[in-house]
């Protein structure tokens, strides 16, 4: 009897390499002339963009044949060596240190972001730990630890110091308690420390002050704090419905600063306008609707929240990352999912992806094995 082979799912795989050619594309536009300028190469970003993509095509497929039992088994080890890899980027000789932070470590002519491993890591191990334990999740047993892994990564994050990932992490503890079934009342309840928290936060650093202010009035530090956010919006409007067209933006030329990294999607809308801009989050719907849609016909609890995990990181980061650019909330570095320029985000989030296809592969296998029986 001939078996059916199983298909992967062609939509998730379609909207990543969407996002990420687009990534390519508009990294190249946007880099070319500080490329030049900097390193006598107008591909250099977009070289190493392409080999960590090639990298992270080649993760991808192989997260996606990973076992189930293999993600349980590995789920502590991984969470525990983010942890180790986070504490080594203050190590001095390991830890890298650029503008002011300490985010990166080096090894070789190589350089690794663990914060971005760490995320990652956080969802395996609290969908690991909520599958074990659902009972728990409805009281605050459950929700202290898995608030407490969560808190782990953030105080090491943000001594770092970066606070745009240690608020993405917090939200997506925050989105792994709700998944995992806690009661609204002792969500209300969590929130209280983060309320008081993010204050005094922005208060101990004076740079943190310096961008909230920028935030509320960017034209009062027009070459200052502002200058970033000014810039932005430069961008985005003199895009305007339909852009610039491809190529042709005008705030890569030094003004925009990290415009093929963080600030990506403000040269996506200078150049493609609106529509562009509609298209490529639109992108990002689809993976995401796919990604909480293989989590609903998942075979288990623990693929459940470990699909909705990934797909919560994806829609978190891309949501904060377009509110930064708009001036919707104060200004943070966090690279735009797939698009911006960065090896360690970009395979990071290939090989999540890699995940979620083996979850829809294993809940298709199970209905068609139910359907053979039947």
């Amino acid at each position: 009897m001939r078996q059916t082979k199983i298909k992967p799912n062609y939509v998730v795989i379609i909207c990543v390499f969407l996002l990420v050619t687009t990534g390519l594309v508009f990294i190249y536009s946007a880099s070319n002339y500080s490329a030049q300028k900097d390193f006598g190469n107008p591909y250099y970003f977009v070289t190493k963009q392409f080999v960590g993509a090639l990298i992270g095509v080649v993760a991808m497929v192989c997260c996606s044949f990973v076992s189930v039992s293999q993600l349980k088994k590995f789920a502590l080890p991984l969470y525990l060596l983010s942890l180790v890899l986070l504490g080594l980027v203050f190590v001095p000789g390991v830890g890298i240190e650029n503008y002011g932070a300490k985010r990166w470590i080096g090894f070789g002519g190589f350089s690794l972001q663990p914060s971005e491993i760490a995320k990652f890591a956080l969802v395996l191990v609290c969908s690991l730990y909520m599958s074990q334990n659902p009972r728990q999740m409805t009281g605050l047993k459950g929700i202290a630890t898995v608030s407490f892994l969560g808190v782990a990564v953030c105080l090491l994050v943000i001594l770092e110091p970066n606070m745009s990932i240690t608020m993405c992490i917090a939200l997506v503890t925050f989105a792994m308690l709700f998944v995992g079934g806690a009661k609204i009342k002792h969500l209300a309840f969590c929130l209280l420390p983060l309320v008081v928290a993010v204050p005094l936060l922005i208060i101990a650093e004076p740079y943190r002050l310096a961008r909230l202010m920028a935030y509320l009035d960017p034209w009062a530090s027009p070459k200052g704090e502002g200058y970033q956010l000014i810039q932005s919006f430069y961008a985005l409007g003199s895009g305007g419905f339909f852009g610039v067209g491809l190529f042709n933006s005008r705030q890569k030329f030094d003004f925009l600063p990290f415009a093929e990294s963080d600030f990506i999607f403000a040269v996506i809308g200078e150049e493609i306008g609106f529509v562009g801009c509609v298209l490529v989050l639109s992108i990002f719907v689809v993976l995401v609707y796919q990604g909480f849609k293989i989590a609903k016909n998942a075979n288990s609890r623990f693929e459940c929240y470990l699909a909705s995990g990934i797909s919560c990181v994806i829609a978190i980061q891309t949501l904060l990352n377009v509110a930064v650019v708009t001036g919707t909330i104060p200004p943070t570095g966090l690279p735009l999912p797939f698009i911006s320029s960065g090896g360690s985000s970009l395979m990071v989030f290939m090989a999540s992806t890699g995940i979620l296809l083996g979850i829809d592969k294993n809940s298709k296998k199970h209905q068609k094995t139910v359907c053979a029986i039947q």
